[in-house]
């Protein structure tokens, strides 16, 4: 009987599986051959960043790359509580929430018609979509345009929000989930766009290893041992096993570009999650003034420290 059941699983799933394989592909193909170019309007009143005044520089630029639920230019699995803290918390920075890492053509996936009608019946599908967003950014067929395309709206987002390339501010890429694949993928078409100084920091980042970290000055990679997702994503992908020394991410672990910080006992998701208001420490923190508050601490030490750049 479980048998019967698990094969009525997969012989449902399987058809959606493939179309939604198909379907995020679409949008890649798009971007690709020129049909359709990516658009960087945001809906009224939305501002390019928030946080530091235009008229102050900041000390870094902060682009937020959220996990899978990111759908429409708004949305986050928090409902934006982790920004918020960050923009209260540490007025110096200009934050970008608004990416959507899962469309290289930065076209809200909620928006779209058909997809506000399947997702007031199927609502996993939405989920699903931006999975395969995932895996086609990890694929090696698909990995540069997937690259070129994050990195080009990313730094079409931050000129909009007043970086002058050149200039030598900091960009940090604060990736959740499977917003890490994209955020380590963005790194050299940042650099080669805005010639800026990139650094990326993961939270519970679930990538494949093999996106060239060259000019990534420092991965803070923010992670637990409760995180199973994040251990599952070390597992799965060869370029994140330590044979495999030629991947991106062994050479950058080789030149000491990757430091890790523990956040136990927080999980990837759930009420215990990295980012959860009711999740208590010891010390009376919740997860979340805790995530927050090592992912300001990261910023502030990296940039304390750093030389002044010469764009090389």
């Amino acid at each position: 009987m479980i048998e019967f059941a698990l094969a009525l699983v997969l012989f449902g799933l399987g058809p959606v599986l493939l179309a939604e394989a198909l379907l995020a592909r679409y949008e890649l193909f798009a971007y690709t051959a020129g049909w359709r170019r990516p658009t960087s309007d945001l809906p009224a009143r939305m501002p390019y960043a928030r946080g530091a005044e235009p008229d102050r520089p900041p000390d870094a630029y902060l682009v937020y790359l959220d996990g899978i639920g990111k759908r429409r230019f708004r949305d986050t699995r928090d409902g934006g509580r982790l920004v918020k803290v960050l923009i209260e918390s540490a007025p110096e920075l200009r934050v970008l929430g608004q990416v959507l890492p899962y469309s290289p053509l930065n076209d809200p996936l909620a928006d779209r018609p058909v997809w506000n009608w399947i997702r007031r019946r199927f609502g996993l599908l939405l989920f699903l979509h931006n999975v395969m967003q995932i895996f086609i950014a990890a694929d090696h067929r698909y990995r540069p345009h997937y690259n070129r395309a994050v990195g080009s709206q990313i730094a079409a987002q931050l000129r909009l929000a007043g970086y002058e390339p050149d200039c030598g501010i900091p960009v940090v890429l604060l990736s959740y989930s499977g917003g890490a694949q994209l955020a380590t993928g963005a790194v050299e078409g940042l650099w080669s766009e805005l010639r800026c100084p990139v650094r990326v920091i993961t939270l519970g980042g679930f990538h494949n290893g093999a996106n060239d970290l060259t000019h990534c000055e420092h991965l803070d990679q923010l992670t637990s041992g409760a995180d199973w997702i994040e251990r599952l994503g070390s597992r799965i992908f060869p370029q994140r096993w330590p044979f495999w020394r030629g991947s991106g991410w062994n050479r950058a672990v080789r030149d000491g570009k990757v430091t890790v910080h523990l956040l136990d006992p927080a999980t990837h998701v759930g009420p215990l999650s990295y980012i959860s208001p009711e999740a208590r420490l010891p010390d009376g923190r919740s997860h979340l003034d805790r995530t927050a508050g090592t992912v300001i601490e990261v910023i502030r030490a990296r940039t304390a420290r750093s030389l002044p750049w010469n764009g090389e």
